[in-house]
């Protein structure tokens, strides 16, 4: 028995040792956000498959197989549960059949106002950001944001400057105050010049769309994922989109907005994948929407992201949201 006694204070004292310096090195890798991470999903892993497993959604064996279809908008009917807010939703056709669906925001900028916010944290995921917000009509995921959950762009919330200020930043801006709202090409102006005057604001990338009309995402690739992107319409209109699916490639996707009914003169993507989640509140119209894909193409090996806690959703350290004025 003393034997077994000392076997099992042996391997409890390991276990110890292992937790604390896994917990040292989680701390000093992601710091609150890490802990909140394994809290919230149990972590975080890329697993590899074929491009036809099962595991992946069927828009997502579609995108990856050897001949993509080429892709139409179905019909979009807009509604306006509020004077200066519409809502629609985007089918996206290949065949005839529906790949994916975007959802829709249409915002007048003189009725509503854009704000910016972090949550470094990684303790606010939609259901949360929706109870810390509960005057937000409209809730996605913003920028990106580094391994502690800090944002990884230049960033501005309610005036208060946040993430690098050293920053090379070539694709694009979104900007705010309290009448006006704006997306900034910077492929001719720096940052920091886009910047002045906004209370809310946050550098992004790609550009989808220029100030020129043309797509700025050049490079071809395999990564899917769900996407958010924020942009501007010929009547001045911003204009927020979240894809259901994970079909779209960065490029393909800007392809199809450059093409598509919503008429929009600049666009600039967000963060992506399981971050992008969205809620819409307002006038008895709600909508809530969960993403939960990424993945990422090497020849005929495809990883994906995945978490242990299947069911659980994502903390979105960076968020957009619509405010009424």
């Amino acid at each position: 028995m003393p034997s077994i006694r000392k076997i099992l204070f042996g391997l409890l004292a390991i276990l110890t040792v292992v937790i604390v310096v896994g917990a040292g090195w989680l701390w000093q890798v992601a710091g609150v956000y890490g802990f909140n991470t394994v809290l919230r999903r149990g972590g975080t892993y890329w697993t590899d498959m074929k491009p036809d497993d099962d595991r992946l959604s069927a828009s997502m064996r579609l995108a990856l197989s050897p001949v993509i279809p080429a892709v139409l908008p179905g019909p979009l009917v807009w509604q306006e549960p509020e004077p200066g807010f519409e809502v629609a939703e985007l089918p996206v056709l290949a065949d005839g059949r529906e790949v994916d669906r975007i959802f829709l925001s249409r915002v007048d900028p003189a009725r509503f106002r854009f704000v910016t916010h972090s949550a470094a944290a990684g303790d606010k995921g939609i259901d949360e950001w929706e109870k810390a917000l509960p005057n937000a009509v409209l809730i996605v995921n913003g920028s990106y944001f580094d391994k502690h959950g800090r944002p990884d762009t230049p960033f501005i919330s309610e005036g208060i400057a946040m993430g690098p200020q050293q920053y090379d930043a070539r694709a694009g801006a979104f900007t705010a105050d309290k009448d006006t709202a704006d997306i900034r090409d910077l492929s001719h102006q720096d940052w920091q010049t886009a910047f002045a005057g906004a209370s809310n604001a946050m550098v992004s990338y790609p550009l989808l769309i220029g100030d020129d009309g043309q797509t700025h995402v050049n490079v071809k690739s395999r990564w899917l994922a769900n996407r958010t992107f924020v942009a501007k319409d010929d009547l001045g209109r911003v204009v927020i989109g979240t894809t259901k699916e994970a079909f779209f490639s960065l490029d393909r996707l800007a392809e199809f907005l450059k093409t598509s009914p919503l008429n929009l003169k600049v666009a600039l993507n967000l963060d992506g994948g399981p971050v992008a989640c969205r809620s819409v509140r307002l006038n008895g119209y709600r909508q809530k929407f969960y993403a939960r894909w990424e993945s990422q193409a090497d020849g005929n090996t495809v990883s994906l992201l995945r978490w242990p806690i299947s069911e659980a959703n994502w903390a979105m350290p960076m968020v957009l949201t619509v405010e009424r004025k």
